[in-house]
């Protein structure tokens, strides 16, 4: 007997809309001529429905595939908010979901009517994804693409919102602490912040330091800073409040005043900034929104069988606090 997706080759449209098709599911809204494309290529292969099915509506399954692995969680509440805004969309809509973590390529894809890609893909996952018909969104990743949704957060704008407040309060050398995903692959707020710094003329090549998005992290680059650079630069954009918290251990321990010695404002305003000693200037960013958003796109998509990609693009704010001068 033929396979769905054997029909849906046939009829070129994506597994997951002729499963709905073939199982009458009510709350598909496709054209009619679509639909008979799908009904006359069932035919033609000899595909057969069984009764058990024939009157029941198809439970869409979406597949959440995280570039990272699941601990990373635990020491950055950013992502664990946008897995949650995911979850509850999900939940919500009747969506099943499987959560797949650390899935860079190196195994087939699960069987689901949508992606959901959190955070930068590997190369062959990339691949994997660009070879099938199935449609996918890439929430925190890639930030456009010819044939998947995008939900991001315009990193650049933040920061150049970041550069200018500092030069707004009088700063004129500006540093910034950061991580990447690969080594290779520049962080889109690292990017912003060294072409947007130099243009201000408030950025110094030395002044730049980056390891991983872990508060570890931050805490080695610090210490490194304060060992290699003296003077330090007087002001630090941080990629995440993560990063940010290794950061500020490492001036405590250096006995380095905050903000009077060393002003700081990070990324994402995770649940801790507010409360960490002193409170943590951040740019808030709704993560949970993001994974919201993401779903809508991904359930619309499918509904509506619509072919060109959409990106979008969820606001952030700057919240001062007390680790910059007021």
């Amino acid at each position: 007997m033929a396979t769905l997706k054997e029909i849906a080759e046939a009829a070129n449209v994506s597994v997951a809309t002729v499963s709905r098709v073939l199982n009458d599911d009510p709350s598909l809204s496709v054209k009619a001529q679509t639909r008979q494309k799908i009904l006359e290529a069932a035919e033609r292969l000899e595909y057969k429905v069984s009764p058990s099915k024939r009157n029941t509506a198809h439970r869409m399954t979406f597949a959440a595939l995280f570039s990272y692995k699941q601990a990373l969680e635990i020491d950055d509440p950013y992502y664990l908010s946008m897995r949650y805004g995911i979850e509850t969309q999900c939940e919500k809509l009747g969506i099943s979901l499987n959560s797949c973590y650390d899935f860079t390529g190196d195994k087939p894809l699960p069987e689901a009517d949508g992606f959901l890609i959190v955070g930068q893909p590997q190369p062959a996952l990339l691949a994997q994804l660009q070879q099938q018909k199935t449609p996918g969104v890439f929430i925190d990743g890639v930030m456009e693409d010819a044939q998947f949704d995008c939900v991001n957060v315009d990193l650049f704008k933040i920061s150049q919102k970041v550069i200018d407040h500092f030069i707004g309060q009088g700063y004129s050398r500006i540093g910034f602490i950061g991580g990447r995903d690969l080594p290779s692959f520049v962080d889109q707020r690292e990017q912003a912040f060294v072409e947007y710094g130099r243009l201000k003329n408030v950025v110094q090549p030395q002044d730049i330091y980056y390891g991983d998005f872990t508060s570890q992290s931050g805490y080695i680059c610090a210490k490194k800073m304060l060992q290699e650079n003296t003077p330090y630069p007087p002001a630090l954009f941080i990629a995440t409040d993560t990063i940010a918290l290794g950061v500020m251990r490492a001036l405590l321990e250096h006995g380095v005043k905050i903000p009077e010695q060393v002003a700081l404002i990070s990324v994402n305003d995770i649940p801790t900034a507010r409360f960490v000693f002193p409170s943590l200037s951040t740019v808030r960013i709704h993560s949970e929104t993001m994974g919201a958003q993401a779903v809508n796109l991904l359930m619309d998509r499918l509904r509506d069988e619509r072919s060109v990609p959409l990106s979008v693009f969820v606001p952030s704010s700057l919240q001062l606090r007390d680790t910059t001068r007021r």
